[in-house]
């Protein structure tokens, strides 16, 4: 049987508001399981810049005890209030949205890792980073030991590299060759490190500065550098002005 234009329109509408507010419900009830699941990945990435984590740790407690969040501006000093004069929060300062601002204009966040014992003992400086790789974004956290020029981790992550080749960034294996590299010269000026070109395996080929490649990921590895090399200029100030406290 042909329905009526008023029939169908009618239809419509009801269709659309039941739908909308199962939709709104449904937003509003995994919302909460959501936003955790966010906060605890975000959370495991910084951790995993300075700790290895099994799945049975404790990610948010250890984050608690263990994490002391700040920002800073471009010149390095501490900031505790927004554009808008609202606290601020490192947690919820949003890098993507940063990352598409004039450098000098940012907040960035430093997370500082404290010492186990002594809560008042800053062990390392974990800094979140963003770029460009092959196909997508490619982000993560450097950590730097106390004297702000060596590195005691790190931990990245991409939205969609090559597979087996780019992707290898995400791996244990690669992140550990970032352990025990310095960012500053004998002369004290900020030189980042370097993935190399190609992958040799030898740790005796490469200098404080320099890290092995990936076989087969040379974009990837040039988009890395690039990231490190600008956020750590960007953290230069904060970096100086802390580094013999």
């Amino acid at each position: 049987m042909q329905r009526s234009n008023t029939y169908i329109l009618v239809f419509t509408a009801i269709m659309t508001v039941i739908i909308g507010g199962i939709l709104s419900f449904t937003s509003q009830f995994l919302g909460p399981a959501q936003k955790k699941s966010i906060e605890l990945d975000t959370k495991t990435s910084i951790l995993s810049a300075v700790m290895q984590l099994s799945k049975k740790d404790d990610v948010l407690g250890i984050y608690k005890q263990r994490i002391r969040s700040v920002v800073v501006d471009y010149n390095g000093n501490y900031i505790e209030k927004d554009r808008k004069g609202n606290p601020i929060v490192a947690e919820n300062v949003n890098i993507l949205k940063n990352y598409k601002m004039d450098p000098k204009e940012r907040e960035y966040p430093v997370y500082e890792y404290m010492n186990a014992d002594d809560t008042t003992q800053i062990e390392a400086y974990i800094l979140p980073m963003y770029g460009a790789g092959l196909w997508d974004a490619i982000y993560g956290y450097v950590a730097l030991e106390k004297d702000l020029n060596t590195i005691k981790g790190a931990s990245f992550g991409h939205v969609s590299e090559t597979p087996g080749l780019g992707a290898r960034i995400a791996t244990q294996e690669i992140q550990e060759r970032f352990k025990g590299k310095t960012i500053f010269d004998e002369n004290g000026n900020l030189v980042s490190v370097t993935m190399l070109k190609g992958e040799k395996k030898d740790p005796s080929l490469f200098g404080p500065h320099e890290i092995d490649g990936m076989s087969g990921a040379t974009l990837t590895g040039k988009g890395l550098n690039a990231m490190i090399k600008n956020y750590l200029g960007y953290y230069e100030a904060f970096i100086k002005k802390n580094k013999h406290q």
